[in-house]
């Protein structure tokens, strides 16, 4: 119980710096702050992935740029671990902080979200991170208000989210080599979109399926 007391008030301290810097926040200066951060860069990429997810901001401009810092290697990883971390914080925050304001914000589709859940389970936050039925953010909390427990929510949304992740890291890193001029720019971006299309692929064999 202390433990969890802990980590919501830790959690709530950090939304709050963040929310009241938000006029600050912008993807030119968390890339300035990331590329000046050295070894801790990869750490506060991951955070301020998991805040900008809480916050509503883009996931994926925050993975374009994770790939382009980082590589399309470890920013897949990056960019998958810190969408994780700021998925399962909006899950929490909508379980045990604001379900109220949640359950008013979400309400065009909570039932039909609740129902998933409670035929399927942890499928169910699969199919919903392959194929884009609903806003990412908006999704990850309100999962929150469904009958799931915490850690199949939490390993399903980093298997499933993997492809996307990792697809567009890649463009992102073409981006970058393009960028740069590097004479590898066609393959990396010949990769990058067949990577796209295997997700678009994947995404609509996986709709057609369910239905």
């Amino acid at each position: 119980m202390n433990q969890r007391i802990i980590f919501i008030a830790v959690l709530l301290l950090l939304i709050v710096l963040a929310a009241t810097n938000q006029e600050h926040v912008n993807f030119e200066s968390i890339r300035q702050s990331i590329e000046q951060a050295g070894i801790y860069a990869p750490l506060i990429f991951i955070l301020a992935y998991a805040i900008g997810t809480v916050l509503f901001l883009p996931g994926l401009a925050m993975t374009l740029l994770g790939g382009a810092l980082f590589g399309p290697y470890f920013g897949t990883l990056y960019s998958l671990s810190g969408a994780t971390l700021g998925a399962t914080f909006s899950f929490l925050i909508a379980r045990y902080l604001a379900h109220e304001w949640v359950e008013k914000k979400a309400n065009q589709f909570t039932q039909r979200l609740i129902k998933g859940v409670s035929d399927e389970g942890w499928r169910f936050v699969a199919l919903t991170r392959l194929v884009p039925l609903f806003p990412f953010n908006l999704l990850n909390y309100a999962l929150g208000l469904s009958n799931i427990r915490a850690l199949p929510y939490v390993i399903a949304s980093f298997i499933f989210m993997a492809p996307g992740a990792f697809a567009y890291s890649w463009l992102g890193f073409a981006g970058k080599s393009l960028a740069s001029g590097d004479a590898d720019t066609v393959k990396h971006g010949l990769i990058a979109v067949a990577l796209i299309a295997t997700v678009i692929l994947i995404a609509r064999l996986v709709k057609q399926f369910k239905r």
